[in-house]
C-alpha cells in the first residue's frame, strides 16, 4: 500500500464527515457520524505511523480519541467499542492511558455481560497495572466462540507477567492480520498488537515482531 496517498484519502473522508456532521438534537445518527469520524482519523493515524511520520500519527490518533469520546458520551449503554478504541489509541500514540481507563472501569466494562466490554475492561485493568484482577477477568474470554483466542492469550499473559505465553499469542495475532481481508477504513495495519506491545513493554516482556506487511 502507498501509506501517504491511503493517508491523504483518510483526511478527505474526515473533512467530509465533519462538513456532514448532523446536529446533536438527533443523537442517535450524530453518534454514529462521530463514530466514523473517529474511524478515519483513527486510519489516518495508522496510515502516518506505516509511513514513517510517527509524531504526525500521534496527532491524528488523539483527534480519533475526542470524536470517540464525543460518541460514547452519546451513545446507548453497552456500546462498548468506544472505550477499546480509546484506550488502544492512546496506547499506539504512546500517549497516558490511565484516565480512559478509569473511565471505561467507571462505565462497569470489567464486570459487563459481554465479551467486548470485559475486553475493555482487561485492558482498562493492565493500563492501571491492576494485573492480579485483569487475569481473572481475562479468564472468562478463554475458550470463547466469540473473541479471539489469541487475543485472550495475549491478555492473560500480560497479566501474568509471562513472556513467553506472550510471545505466542503475539505471533498468532500477527498471523491473523497478515491474513485478513478485511479491515476498518482499509487500514491494514496490526493495531491490536501495537497496542497490546505497548503493554507488554510496560512489564518487559515486549517480543521483536518479524518484519510485516500489517506493521511499520
Amino acid at each position: 500500500m502507498e501509506w501517504t496517498a491511503a493517508y491523504e484519502s483518510a483526511v478527505r473522508r474526515y473533512r467530509d464527515g465533519e462538513r456532514r456532521l448532523g446536529s446533536p438534537d438527533d443523537p442517535d445518527p450524530h453518534q454514529r457520524q462521530l463514530t466514523r469520524l473517529g474511524n478515519t482519523a483513527w486510519a489516518a493515524g495508522l496510515f502516518l505511523l506505516m509511513a514513517g511520520r510517527a509524531d504526525e500519527s500521534a496527532e491524528w490518533l488523539r483527534r480519533a480519541v475526542g470524536r470517540y469520546r464525543e460518541s460514547w458520551a452519546e451513545a446507548p449503554s453497552n456500546s462498548w467499542g468506544r472505550p477499546i478504541a480509546i484506550q488502544k489509541a492512546l496506547l499506539v500514540a504512546g500517549d497516558d492511558a490511565a484516565e480512559a481507563a478509569r473511565a471505561a472501569l467507571d462505565a462497569g466494562a470489567a464486570e459487563a455481560e459481554s465479551p467486548i466490554g470485559r475486553y475493555a475492561g482487561t485492558l482498562a485493568l493492565l493500563v492501571l497495572g491492576r494485573d492480579d484482577e485483569a487475569a481473572v477477568v481475562a479468564a472468562t474470554l478463554a475458550g470463547r466462540d466469540d473473541f479471539p483466542a489469541d487475543v485472550a492469550a495475549a491478555l492473560a499473559a500480560l497479566a501474568a507477567g509471562d513472556g513467553t505465553a506472550y510471545a505466542e499469542a503475539a505471533e498468532s495475532i500477527l498471523r491473523s492480520f497478515e491474513t485478513r481481508d478485511e479491515f476498518l477504513e482499509d487500514a491494514a495495519v496490526a493495531d491490536t498488537l501495537l497496542a497490546l506491545q505497548r503493554l507488554a513493554a510496560a512489564r518487559g516482556i515486549a517480543v521483536g515482531l518479524r518484519a510485516s506487511s500489517v506493521l511499520p
